[in-house]
């Protein structure tokens, strides 16, 4: 009897138990070169805080474009260095400026930009589908960006759900970067920035300027003390953090520039990345089945 147990029992361990699901983790391992993009050094900021600390945040020019080409010829002409944190607002956005809004800008800046909110999106843009509904009627990633799409009826917009129509903006995930304004007409100049520490606020989507986000060092900023006036400013200069300097990557010595890469979003990889997002296991109970634009996560690194 031993004997026919072990000989009936000995076929069991050639079946191979099912492979578990990769998880994002994983698969961000077994990526290969090909599943990543450069950060170009002409989009990539350099701000170092008055402690030394520093924060990188990419530009987002095909968004953009004038407002980018604005921050950058404040960068080269120096002109953010001596500026400072301004407003620290928990759960929202951190801000900086010039706290005097008396420093002349350089010459050749816009002035006045045209409100780069949302643009035509290309039929040619490789957009991959993210999630349904809410504030946009599909987000997904272009290019690496988290976007929103949606359509626009006369001078209105129409109900987000109603059709995913031929507009396209950049949406106000964690770390995204945007412009300052005041009221409308105002769409700011690049001068005065803001990066968002908090809750996705995609309220804001399609109102304000989105101009990049940070890709790094964002920690150095969402850690600092929370303001005390109104919407979280500052009301003393002694509270107020100074940034010693911004620089695009292109301006250092070659030697001395950071890279970095994010990852591709016209690939299976990611395909198969968002869904892992999506459909987790292991200590996960419920899976979602869903995921967020701004719960991607979309993975970037330093390069060599």
């Amino acid at each position: 009897m031993k004997k026919t147990a072990a000989f009936l029992s000995a076929p069991l361990a050639l079946v191979a138990a099912p492979a578990l699901p990769q998880s994002p983790y994983e698969i961000v391992e077994a990526t290969t070169q090909s599943d990543w993009r450069p950060i170009a050094p002409d989009n990539l900021l350099v701000m170092t805080l008055g402690g030394g600390e520093q924060v990188f945040i990419e530009l987002a020019p095909d968004f953009a474009p004038v407002h980018v080409e604005n921050i950058r010829r404040l960068a080269r002409a120096h002109w953010f260095d001596g500026i400072a944190v301004v407003r620290v607002q928990d759960n929202y956005v951190v801000q900086w400026g010039d706290p005097t809004e008396e420093k002349a800008l350089p010459e050749g800046i816009e002035a006045a930009p045209p409100a780069e909110y949302e643009r035509d999106a290309g039929e040619d843009w490789d957009f991959a589908p993210v999630t349904s509904g809410g504030y946009a009627f599909n987000s997904g990633y272009v290019n690496g960006w988290p976007v929103g799409r949606g359509t626009r009826i006369g001078e209105n917009p129409a109900p987000p759900m109603e059709t995913a129509g031929s507009l396209a903006w950049l949406v106000h995930c964690y770390g995204m970067v945007g412009v300052g304004r005041g009221d409308n007409p105002d769409t700011g100049t690049g001068a005065e920035l803001y990066t968002v520490i908090g809750h996705a606020p995609r309220h804001l989507d399609r109102n304000i300027a989105l101009a990049g986000r940070i890709v790094e060092g964002i920690e150095n900023l969402s850690s600092l003390p929370r303001g005390t006036g109104p919407l979280g400013f500052y009301e003393t200069e002694e509270e107020r953090t100074p940034i010693a300097s911004i620089r695009l990557a292109s301006e250092l010595p070659v030697a001395e520039r950071p890279h970095f890469e994010v990852m591709r979003t016209d690939t299976e990889t990611f395909r198969s990345y968002v869904d892992a997002r999506a459909n987790r296991s292991g200590w996960f109970i419920r899976p979602a089945g869903a995921v967020d634009v701004c719960n991607v996560n979309l993975p970037i690194r330093r390069a060599q």
